[in-house]
């Protein structure tokens, strides 16, 4: 009879906890759960996460999966509401001192440290507003470092003390202005101004993509730190006001939004060369929330037919312990 040896050259490890890390493929006998256990290749997907208290959207929102901020937005009216989540619930902490929405993606790495900036003011008033807040885990203070020009609805990138912003506005603006934990200082403009435009990476290789010009694009842009450079890499289902994650130029995921006629699920995600079509999400929605990396985001609040309370939580695909069986 063929053995297991015969076939691999080794026999099956017998070990009395699981190996870590994983190489996919690899098998063993766990001797303290009886259990023969293999390293397989888990598929990625969405799933629910706990809910918002309050259902928004174009909130700014900062972070990881398992530690994110999500403030301001529209309710029945502006709000400066400030929610962070811990992985599995959120919680009412302080709010911003300037009530703002389509703010979209703050910047910051954690919901310990963020940055919010520009904003539009009340509803039918048109005021874009160029207001920078700090938070630092408990409460925002007002920064004296404002805009060089006030916008809303843009894409940005970066940390708390390092990051950029782009585009932005109803007139499809192509501005810049690089952030220095200090003082914005406007840099090289977009090759394409839109509005609605999302962001991944660092202050110094950032990439710009999606948004609207009128109709909405596919457009992908990346940032060496002086200019811009229009990518041949396109997305596959163009779109605006997405949620986006992803910590480098080379890595980033796209998630919701609105597509040509309506809010969508389609999920894509970069890796330097090509968008590459993922698991799409639960709920359609745009004007969402979004954070993290391409193996573990997070999409949250928005609009579709009505505003949302829920949060998806994103697993990209990972090599996982399966015990196996006989079945």
């Amino acid at each position: 009879m063929t053995t297991y040896k015969g076939i691999s050259g080794f026999a099956v490890q017998s070990v009395a906890s699981d190996p870590s890390p994983l190489d996919e493929g690899q098998v063993w006998y766990n001797n303290a759960t009886y259990a023969f256990k293999l390293a397989a290749l888990q598929a990625a997907a969405w799933s629910s996460g706990g809910n918002l208290n309050t259902a928004r959207n174009s909130g700014g929102s900062a972070g990881i999966q398992t530690a994110a901020l999500y403030f301001g937005g529209f309710t029945t009216n502006i709000t400066g509401a400030t929610e962070s989540y811990n992985g599995s619930s959120w919680t009412s902490v302080n709010s911003m001192n300037t009530v703002r929405r389509q703010v979209n993606q703050g910047i910051g790495t954690s919901n310990t440290a963020a940055l919010v900036f520009g904003g539009l003011g009340a509803p039918g008033t048109g005021t874009q507003l160029n207001v920078t807040e700090s938070w630092n885990g408990s409460s925002w203070t007002n920064l004296p470092a404002t805009l060089n020009t006030g916008k809303h609805n843009m894409g940005t990138t970066g940390s708390q003390t390092a990051g950029l912003k782009f585009g932005g506005n109803s007139s499809y603006s192509s501005a810049t202005e690089s952030w220095n934990g200090s003082a914005w200082t406007t840099v090289n403009s977009l090759n394409t101004g839109r509005a609605g435009v999302r962001g991944a990476g660092s202050q110094t290789a950032g990439l710009g993509f999606g948004g609207s010009t009128g109709t909405v694009s596919a457009a992908t842009e990346s940032w060496n730190g002086t200019s811009w450079t229009t990518s041949p890499a396109t997305l596959n289902t163009a779109r605006s006001t997405g949620g986006a994650a992803g910590p480098s130029q080379s890595s980033a995921l796209l998630f919701g939004g609105f597509s040509s006629t309506a809010a969508t699920t389609a999920t894509e995600e970069y890796d330097g060369n090509t968008w590459s079509t993922k698991p799409s999400m639960s709920t359609a929605r745009e004007n969402l929330g979004g954070c993290g990396t391409v193996t573990a985001g997070l999409g949250f609040g928005g609009y579709s037919t009505a505003m949302t309370t829920a949060t998806e939580e994103y697993d990209g695909p990972a090599v996982a312990t399966k015990t196996i069986t006989t079945s």
